[in-house]
């Protein structure tokens, strides 16, 4: 759930989420800080800082990961780590493939085609919710790392057909 949530809610990349340290989480009190140290567009790893919210409900990133950390048998070193069936945590760093397997069976799990789906669509989907929700396009690659509006439209879905849509504005 935690990782799910986080990835969502920070736009990460795979890569950057099984990157994540413990030590790169600051919680604080309008949510949490993760510090991103090196990533695909950061080769030299000057890093950036990252805020994520509190959210209303059961869906929060922030206390889903503060549950899972308490949960970690040492909460130092790698952030997301494998589990057993039997739910025990691993000791290693979660594989960017792992992530990607994840998404697809929560995705299969309500209903949706996995084939669908991947580790990128946490990231994706921010972007596109975002969008549909009128945030700007600044605001988005503040939180997503992107370099330009080109590279974000990019993965800004078809779901931003309906926002403004000039039809729907008429109908």
């Amino acid at each position: 759930k935690a990782l799910l949530l986080v990835g969502f809610a920070g736009g990460f990349r795979r890569s950057e989420l099984v990157g994540l340290n413990v030590s790169d989480i600051d919680f604080v009190r309008q949510g949490m800080t993760i510090t991103i140290r090196k990533s695909k567009t950061d080769q030299l790893g000057e890093g950036r800082k990252i805020g994520i919210p509190f959210a209303r409900g059961r869906h929060c990133p922030v206390k889903s990961l503060e549950q899972w950390i308490e949960g970690l048998p040492a909460p130092i070193g790698a952030l997301f780590r494998p589990t057993t069936r039997h739910g025990r945590i691993a000791g290693q760093r979660l594989s960017g493939e792992a992530v990607s397997l994840v998404v697809k069976e929560r995705v299969v799990m309500i209903g949706l085609a996995g084939s669908e789906y991947s580790g990128h669509s946490l990231r994706a989907g921010l972007a596109t919710s975002a969008a549909m929700h009128g945030v700007s396009t600044i605001a988005i690659r503040q939180q997503t790392g992107h370099q330009s509006d080109a590279m974000l439209a990019r993965y800004i879905r078809s779901g931003e057909l309906f926002t403004n849509n000039a039809a729907g504005k008429l109908l």
